[in-house]
């Protein structure tokens, strides 16, 4: 066991507790989803554990957290754990700075033993045989391997290693974050909504990666196909208390599903056998006969009462988010013809995408994805006339209304209210029409005199929601909808959209939306825009059948390209079997050279070898000589 948490409590203020008799254990190996509507106490949870902040004293003083001895934890927290000036190379070095200076503690002791002798010399042979075998054990002749693997994977292939931190962007400052962490390779891995920054080939990545990682992992996630892909438990934080589900995210609503209607059930049989039972005794209390079985009655009743099944507590109230329009557009929603989707002004202008060209047809609902930093985005802004192009068109059918959602909010006045948002908009809702809309998307009492700036990522989204429903569009422009909403918002919203018959754009890295609600999928690579039919499995279902036919094709293409066996000539044969003996002799020779290395190294670690300097020198100059020429030979390998 790694972690265990026993009966913990905190406290909002005095009396008011976010966590109630927390209990829970990791093991090694489990991969386990922490999930719960937003503000629920999860990151609070995560700080307890992680040691950031205590927790409350309980009722019974029996509350801890322990954590198994020599156990390393690591947490991804937003924009943590990078020095600003430091170097993206110096970054990801700074997890094998114990190594590095192992390394260059060997480089020394090989260069010096040939100088010393006696009791000087077996204890720096022996020093150099536990510094080397600690550094080959631990992978450090792999370090760059590692290094470029975790940036390729997150999306970094093309970096320069030489910036500094401080001139990425708070995303790709997250992102280098959690690549540092999987570095470091703690123990335990706590992270805190890691795909937030991440694009669907990153978030893939990372869910192989962590599916093989070597420790335990915890993640809080609203990502629902990252919960399925990676987990193997499900803790549910709910009315501030911890439920365990064991298997992923699927798992667990099937689970949830069949307890609520369990309990559902045994709390109805209950409640009839209460009302019997209180029949009974009301009717033989008085009487003389029958009071001592009235009374073994009440006894009974006391029990059930006291320790029976509690009444199945209602869901929590879901928003109500409905979409509809007033007017049917044509046909053909949108013509896009040869449109330069470019960001940047000036000299700092700089083109995404050439010639974006795409047709839009009434009822279609287009998902379009790529990688970050490709324009899906500006692509957005490009159609709605936000963003400049200069070449190519964009041309709207009549009686189209668009009804824009922006993941970053822009357009919301950070400096308004809640309800004066709304007003600003129409101006003739009163402020029971507004409070009865704001109040459908769970923005009630006092919050709708918020200014909007202090709302939470989750609070925006719900207001742009209830915005975009009265607007009325036939259709919708979605750039990542379902960021900041938890699980259950997530549903609400996606049932929503597909009961929306207009037509629909939606950027997005959800694929649990795009599976459910795209009828069409746009890839947006550096290479142009790609349509493909169908919902997320469909693409991917497509890009695998690619795959294999260009494979096929590079077969093909080498089978021509090399002459059958019955038409090489002879001198052809005598050069392939030289060649096939070059190669042998070269695999002959590293294999010696591998094993008097070991032997070599096998030697110095012995006592009498130590005695003797001289023959520890001509081991030691025998073993940098052997090293270098297995290098050579390795580099000749590689060649052919």
């Amino acid at each position: 066991m790694l972690v265990s948490v026993e009966h913990i409590w905190k406290y909002f203020e005095a009396d008011i507790p976010i966590l109630e008799d927390v209990s829970f254990s990791i093991e090694r190996g489990d991969r386990i989803g922490l999930i719960g509507v937003n503000g629920c106490g999860k990151t609070t949870l995560l700080q307890i554990l992680t040691d950031r902040i205590g927790f409350d004293p309980t009722p019974g003083g029996d509350g801890a957290v322990n954590v198994s001895r020599g156990c390393v934890i690591g947490y991804l927290e937003q924009n943590s754990g990078l020095v600003s000036e430091s170097s993206v190379d110096a970054e990801m070095h700074r997890p094998f700075s114990a190594l590095e200076e192992e390394y260059r503690k060997i480089t020394e002791l090989s260069e010096k033993m040939p100088e010393l002798s006696g009791d000087a010399l077996e204890k720096a042979s022996a020093e150099y045989a536990r510094l080397s075998s600690h550094y080959e054990a631990n992978d450090g002749y792999i370090i760059d391997v590692k290094i470029n693997t975790v940036l390729n994977g997150m999306g970094f292939s093309g970096i320069d290693r030489s910036r500094k931190i401080s001139s990425l962007s708070g995303g790709e400052r997250t992102r280098m974050a959690l690549c540092k962490l999987l570095l470091e390779a703690p123990d335990l891995l706590i992270l805190d909504e890691p795909t937030n920054h991440l694009d669907l080939d990153s978030t893939m990545w990372l869910e192989d990666y962590l599916s093989d990682y070597k420790g335990a992992v915890l993640t809080v996630s609203h990502n629902r196909s990252f919960l399925d892909k990676l987990c193997t438990r499900i803790l549910e934080l709910e009315d501030r208390k911890i439920k365990a589900y064991k298997g992923n995210y699927s798992d667990f609503l099937r689970q949830k599903k069949a307890d609520l209607e369990r309990q559902e059930k045994l709390y109805e049989q209950q409640q009839q056998k209460i009302k019997e039972l209180q029949f009974f005794i009301d009717k033989n209390r008085v009487s003389a006969t029958s009071a001592k079985q009235a009374k073994s009655k009440q006894h009974m009743l006391d029990r059930i009462v006291e320790e029976g099944v509690e009444k199945p507590k209602k869901p929590k109230k879901p928003p109500r988010i409905k979409l509809e329009y007033d007017i049917v557009p044509p046909k053909e929603v949108l013509t896009v013809t040869d449109v330069d989707i470019t960001v940047g002004e000036g000299d700092k202008k700089k083109t995404l995408i050439p010639s974006l060209t795409f047709e839009l047809r009434r009822g279609e609902k287009v998902g379009i994805i790529g990688p970050n930093g490709i324009g899906k985005s500006s692509i957005l802004k490009t159609l709605l006339g936000i963003d400049p192009h200069e070449h190519g068109t964009v041309r709207w059918a009549q009686n189209v209304k668009t009804a824009y959602f922006d993941q970053k909010n822009e357009q919301l006045d950070p400096r308004s209210t809640v309800i004066d948002e709304v007003h600003r908009r129409y101006p003739r809702m009163t402020d029971l029409e507004i409070r009865t809309l704001l109040g459908g998307v769970l923005l009630t009492g006092e919050n709708v005199y918020n200014p909007i700036r202090v709302l939470s990522g989750g609070e925006k989204t719900k207001l742009s929601f209830a915005l975009m429903m009265l607007k009325r569009g036939n259709v919708l422009i979605l750039d990542e909808p379902t960021n900041h909403l938890d699980s259950m918002t997530c549903e609400v919203l996606e049932s929503a959209l597909v009961e929306f018959d207009g037509t629909m754009i939606v950027v997005s890295h959800d694929r649990y939306l795009l599976n459910k609600i795209a009828t069409r999928i746009l890839e947006v690579s550096k290479d142009g825009v790609k349509s493909y039919q169908g919902n997320f499995d469909s693409y991917m279902a497509a890009k695998e059948l690619e795959r294999q036919e260009a494979e096929a094709e590079r077969l093909a293409l080498q089978a021509k390209k090399e002459p059958p066996k019955q038409y090489r000539t002879r001198e052809q044969r005598s050069l392939d079997a030289k060649r096939k003996q070059e190669i042998k002799e070269l695999e002959d020779g590293i294999e010696a050279l591998e094993k008097e290395i070991s032997d070599i190294e096998q030697a110095i670690t012995e006592p009498e070898t130590a005695s003797d300097y001289q023959k520890m020198g001509k081991l030691c100059s025998r073993l940098e000589e052997a090293k270098t020429e297995l290098e050579n030979l390795m580099e000749k390998w590689v060649q052919y």
